[in-house]
């Protein structure tokens, strides 16, 4: 009877080892986790609701969510893509729900459905559970295992290292995280929600947009998180110190805006600035811009001058990124085995045969929203299909 040995309690590694269990019942698969407790990153995902994978219908390249790995997810997902996720789940009791933005939760909105879900499955199927078993050496496993398959997440750096004794690894940092800014002003207006905001580390490419969220140690929300994505090397690089640009029309056209505010002033020339707000933006957050940008008067007193300046204030208001958000939130990091040391069929070692990776131990890693975890169920279902084809053949 084969045996496989999975490395890591998390989503991969139970997907992994449930599905495998599914194409091989008479397999003996067991997980070894290094904690007490198991599936602890999915229990507090998504706030706690297990944000578990995207309809991609927004998608129009894997390119746009997936920063690194996109061109092996593009290859996987014709064997097991975001549709093939929905109906797994569905088909295994667990109902979920779409969301306007896309996002797949489920529809208990509580992440305990989905880890229920996979204890019940382990349980169903026989799969061994080895608690506080922290796998030093992998290859060592290989004395009693047919199979290998490492899903430990995000690396430490000590794990990296041991790793790097025997495949090529890529150094991890975090990503998705938030932003630390130190402006006092900006940040008494923590808790405001900015439904449409362009970000933009400048003299670069990276950008991304969506909403913004300020806090009081700086900004967060879906579009920094996502930037954070893209940036997630060049932040590392550079101490994660960095001038912000932020949009706060969502606008990218500043012709547009300053073509706009020019027909406010026009139309409402005996008004204050103050007491018209363009682009919809909140009460609080006009008058700290105006405040900014030093703009104290009737809109028809503003001229060119004035609207040039208003438009600068709201399309290029510029910051100082002074670090990552002062408590450790990242649940995601950049980097991982290098994809160029695995088979991108099979996710298996081309250095040492039966080893093999899924999740985020791979250089993997996609912008908020659900595409991390689809990672995962993609890359563990490829590994378990790689493994029943290796024993039924």
């Amino acid at each position: 009877m084969a045996k496989t040995a999975i490395i890591g309690g998390g989503a991969a590694g139970f997907f992994c080892a449930i599905q495998l269990k599914t194409f091989c019942s008479d397999m003996e698969v067991t997980i070894f986790e290094s904690k007490s407790r198991v599936l602890s990153k999915v229990e507090i995902s998504g706030g706690g609701r297990c944000n578990c994978t995207n309809t991609f219908r927004n998608v129009t390249s894997l390119s746009q969510v997936y920063p690194r790995g996109f061109r092996l997810m593009n290859r996987l997902f014709k064997q097991f893509g975001p549709k093939e996720v929905y109906l797994w789940f569905e088909n295994h009791g667990v109902d979920l729900v779409v969301q306007d933005d896309e996002c797949v939760f489920p529809k208990s909105q509580d992440s305990h459905t989905i880890i229920n879900c996979f204890l019940n499955e382990a349980y169903k199927l026989g799969i061994k559970i080895k608690l506080n078993s922290k796998i030093e050496n992998p290859l060592s496993l290989f004395d009693e295992f047919d199979y290998v398959v490492l899903t430990t997440g995000g690396l430490s750096h000590n794990y990296e290292q041991k790793l790097s004794d025997f495949i090529s690894v890529i150094p991890c940092v975090p990503s998705l995280f938030t932003f630390t800014i130190k402006d006092k002003a900006l940040n008494l207006l923590m808790g405001l929600v900015v439904d449409d905001v362009k970000v933009t580390i400048p003299n670069t490419k990276l950008s991304s947009q969506g909403p913004l969220l300020i806090t009081h140690w700086g900004v967060s929300g879906p579009s920094i998180l996502k930037l954070s994505s893209y940036a997630a090397r060049f932040l590392a690089e550079n101490n994660y110190k960095s001038p912000l640009i932020i949009n706060w029309s969502g606008i990218t056209n500043t012709d547009s805006v300053y073509t706009e505010l020019h027909d406010i002033s026009t139309n409402n020339s005996q008004k204050q600035v103050s007491s018209y707000r363009p682009f919809g933006l909140q009460t609080r957050l006009w008058e700290y811009l105006l405040e900014k940008a030093e703009i104290k008067c009737k809109w028809g007193e503003l001229g060119n001058k004035g609207i040039n300046k208003l438009t600068n204030i709201i399309c290029n208001d510029k910051y100082e990124i002074d670090g990552r958000a002062p408590f450790k939130d990242e649940f995601v990091t950049c980097g991982g085995v290098d994809l160029k040391n695995i088979n991108m069929s099979t996710l298996e070692s081309k250095q040492i045969p039966h080893l093999y990776f899924a999740g985020e131990i791979l250089d993997i890693d996609g912008i908020t929203g659900g595409f991390n975890f689809q990672a995962a169920w993609t890359t563990a279902y490829a590994v378990a299909d790689a493994i029943q084809r290796t024993v039924k053949n």
